[in-house]
């Protein structure tokens, strides 16, 4: 018998499931877009503010 009859595969010896990005890593990349983004909103409706108490 051969040694190659008894090898069994990876997956039986308890290794992790494929790797999933969680949530916080898919959301990583789009910062350097959505967070300019939110400061001219933010900056927009200070300013609003601003001259609506004026």
């Amino acid at each position: 018998m051969s040694s190659s009859a008894n090898h069994t595969p990876h997956a039986a010896h308890g290794s992790p499931m494929p790797y999933e990005p969680d949530a916080v890593e898919a959301i990583v990349p789009l910062i350097p877009i959505v967070l300019p983004l939110v400061g001219a909103v933010l900056m927009f409706l200070l300013a609003f503010i601003a001259v609506y108490m004026a």
